[in-house]
């Protein structure tokens, strides 16, 4: 049975798209059977695979509010082993639409239940907010993983995400667990960057990767060529870090680097 993770963090801006992106790509290229899910309305993780999301004639929207399947929506992408459950701007009305109705927060949880099966690894792309989209996650998830981006607000709200998390776990998903956060925009360069690390570590002892993520054009170029930055530029920086994060994440979860497609 595939793992679902959940990489949430209400603040915006601090790498989770571009995380959630390139670890599915760089998973599947290391031999992994993967589904992207994009909960965001804002689309990115759908348009960062080449998909264009204005094109779709369904969304993940159509899973969570009309109970279509999600094995009628999801895209093979043009990647290794990746498959996209895409997002659109009907997404943006969902949680009105959901207000009132029963279990809404378990909707995402009844979609992925049958493709549990079919992946090893299943990443949801959280919205930068802790609403209802971002609750559906947190209830279909077995893990989150958390990116911190290493500058001075880093650490700004993350009492309230895990506040948030702690009432999930008590009311809807008691097996909810940290998989890991992620340092994101890191310099090593800057004293700024050091104070920041230390105090996320002291924040989530034994939580943090080894593997921080570097700031680089070419992370920030591969999005606007609906590409993975490994398949964009395969010697980059960005590629060998989320490469890194890939083993490092998979060795975690008692998986080995089968090999790189990219």
């Amino acid at each position: 049975m595939g793992k679902n993770i959940a990489i949430v963090n209400q603040k915006g801006g601090v790498g989770k798209t571009t995380s959630a992106v390139n670890l599915a790509a760089a998973v599947g290229a290391a031999g992994y059977k993967v589904l992207l899910v994009d909960i965001d309305p804002q689309g990115n993780a759908t348009s960062g695979f080449g998909v264009n999301k204005r094109q779709l004639r369904q969304s993940v929207y159509d899973c969570i509010i009309n109970g279509v399947p999600a094995a009628d929506v999801m895209i093979k992408t043009d990647y290794t082993n990746v498959w996209l459950l895409p997002s659109s701007m009907n997404l943006a009305g969902a949680e009105l639409e959901l207000i009132d109705e029963t279990r809404r927060e378990m909707r995402l949880r009844t979609v992925l239940a049958t493709s549990r099966e079919q992946f090893d690894f299943i990443f949801m792309d959280c919205p930068p907010s802790l609403g209802l989209i971002t609750l559906n996650a947190l209830c279909a998830a077995d893990t989150l993983l958390v990116p911190i981006q290493c500058e001075f607000y880093a650490l700004e709200g993350l009492s309230q995400l895990m506040s948030t998390v702690r009432q999930v776990k008590r009311l809807y998903n008691t097996m909810l667990d940290i998989e890991g956060v992620l340092l994101t925009m890191y310099d090593g360069r800057l004293n700024l960057t050091q104070q920041v690390v230390e105090e996320v570590k002291k924040f989530f002892p034994k939580k943090v990767y080894a593997t921080p993520i570097p700031r680089t054009v070419r992370l920030s170029e591969a999005p606007s060529f609906g590409q993975p930055v490994m398949y964009y530029d395969k010697h980059s920086k960005g590629t060998t870090a989320y490469n890194d994060l890939a083993a490092e994440f998979l060795a975690a979860n008692g998986k080995k680097v089968n090999g790189y497609g990219g």
